[in-house]
């Protein structure tokens, strides 16, 4: 059995393998690449997904189902989604694929010296971040996952994610073939996040190039990433490197691990700390330097989420999890200030052309 087509360490992974291993993984592979820290972690290839699609006879059986669907009727493509997601979730992973997935657990598991290793399962489809359609966030992720029997359930959950309603009604209103989009799924070491969040190599509000803008809380980052909360903000410039605005929010609640039950859940922050800064300026400049070499290796403005480790041996250090190209201002053309002065022979050609006598 070759072990490679199936899973992937991230190490192995860069952006000319999207069609393995989705945009998510790729672009961890891509970081590394680059010298950035990333949690360590592996790739469930697409074709482990299409593998068990054919185990469980459901390649042709999920098309069919999708057919004839109608964008406008919400009820049909619920119930359609409800049916394939159903089928997903109670297929088989045959077991010299579940051995696999297996020992790759053991082995990120031994690396982070933790029995049984937290990790985050994030889907990676191959239709991420694309230039003309936005596919981030339609597919899920799961934190805080022990043991290999809870991430080989999530594995398929990540899988079935690929037919939630809002996913299918995206793709027939994009005019996207279901059977071209494929999926990968991430299995990365957790950080345990003691300030967490998202930051642009460019500002977001006015499509500033020379700033990077960094947008923190307590905790995990799914509550900025999911706008449950109003960040601090820190805007830096990347020349001076110095923070040219700050805005400290009142931040009313964070998601961290629940230690009785090994939950991730969701606690109001205490009354001390709501309106505590929650970088300190060495991680602030840390974060900025990150996102100048992450920008500076993909040649263009950057959509980045981090983490800072609060766990020991890792305590203190800045994490990235996860980086995309910026959708919003990559995509407008950019207008000189001042428009360019035509020389005198330019302006005699376009009199000319205007069939006007030139002077």
């Amino acid at each position: 059995m070759d072990v490679s087509k199936y899973v992937l360490h991230f190490e192995e992974c860069d952006l000319s393998m999207v069609n393995r291993v989705g945009g998510k993984c790729a672009s961890l592979g891509e970081l590394l690449k680059a010298q950035i820290p990333v949690p360590p972690g592996f790739a469930v290839t697409t074709e482990t997904y299409e593998r068990f699609l054919d185990d469980n006879g459901l390649t042709a059986k999920v098309i069919q189902r999708l057919e004839g669907l109608d964008c406008a009727k919400i009820e049909e493509i619920d119930r359609a989604s409800e049916e394939v997601r159903g089928w997903i979730e109670g297929g088989l992973i045959r077991e010299d694929l579940e051995d696999v997935i297996a020992e790759y657990y053991r082995e990120l598991s031994r690396m982070a010296r933790c029995p049984a290793c937290p990790v985050a399962v994030r889907s990676s489809a191959t239709a991420e971040d694309l230039p003309d359609a936005s596919f981030a966030g339609q597919q899920e992720t799961y934190l805080w996952t022990r043991g290999i029997d809870d991430v080989l359930n999530r594995i398929r959950t990540c899988w079935s994610s690929l037919f939630t309603s809002r996913a299918i009604s995206y793709r027939m209103k994009m005019g996207f073939d279901h059977s071209k989009v494929l999926i990968s799924v991430a299995i990365q070491k957790m950080v345990k996040s003691f300030t967490a969040g998202v930051m642009f190599t460019l500002n977001p509000g006015t499509g500033d190039r020379a700033t990077v803008v960094i947008d923190s809380n307590w905790g995990y980052g799914e509550s900025v990433v999911s706008g449950e909360v109003t960040p601090d903000q820190f805007q830096v410039n990347k020349i001076t490197m110095e923070v040219v605005k700050r805005t400290i929010s009142d931040k009313a609640i964070y998601y961290t691990t629940d230690p009785e039950t090994d939950e991730v859940i969701k606690i109001p922050v205490d009354e001390v700390r709501r309106k505590d800064q929650s970088l300190l300026e060495a991680e602030i400049l840390q974060l900025t330097r990150l996102a100048k070499v992450i920008e500076k290796h993909y040649g263009k403005p950057m959509d980045i989420e981090w983490a800072t480790e609060k766990s020991l041996p890792y305590k203190g250090e800045v994490f990235i999890l996860q980086s995309r190209p910026e959708t919003v201002w990559s995509q407008k053309k950019v207008k000189p200030v001042v428009e360019p002065k035509k020389s005198a022979l330019e302006h005699i050609v376009a009199g000319l052309l205007a069939g006007k006598k030139v002077k």
